[in-house]
């Protein structure tokens, strides 16, 4: 990894961070967030997942304004470190603990 890719690699943990305290926490079932990149070809390649705990808790989240939140919350984070994601909803998506138990036997490294 070269050295510019570390201060975005530690960019995009702070903000995620950041943003899982203050904004996703506040969400019944919320459990952590995680993100997967391709420096060659930042910011397009950036993938963020919001994980729940049980698909129900993801569709309360979904079905009330827990995704505008959240959109709005990681896109001005992002913002505000210099990093311009033009359309925040092609980067962010939402899993559940459930699912990766169910179909991965709980192995998140497979599952992502």
């Amino acid at each position: 990894m070269r050295k510019s890719d570390k201060k975005i690699e530690n960019q995009i943990r702070d903000v995620l961070t950041d943003v899982c305290k203050d904004t996703l926490k506040g969400f019944d079932g919320f459990l952590w967030v995680t993100h997967s990149v391709n420096f060659s070809s930042f910011p397009q390649s950036l993938k963020i997942v919001c994980v729940f705990d049980t698909n129900q808790d993801r569709t309360n989240f979904l079905s009330g304004e827990g995704q505008q939140s959240a959109s709005g919350a990681i896109q001005h984070a992002f913002n505000q470190v210099g990093i311009q994601l033009k359309n925040i909803d092609k980067h962010v998506s939402y899993d559940t603990q459930e699912n990766c138990d169910r179909d991965h036997q709980g192995k998140w490294n497979k599952r992502l």
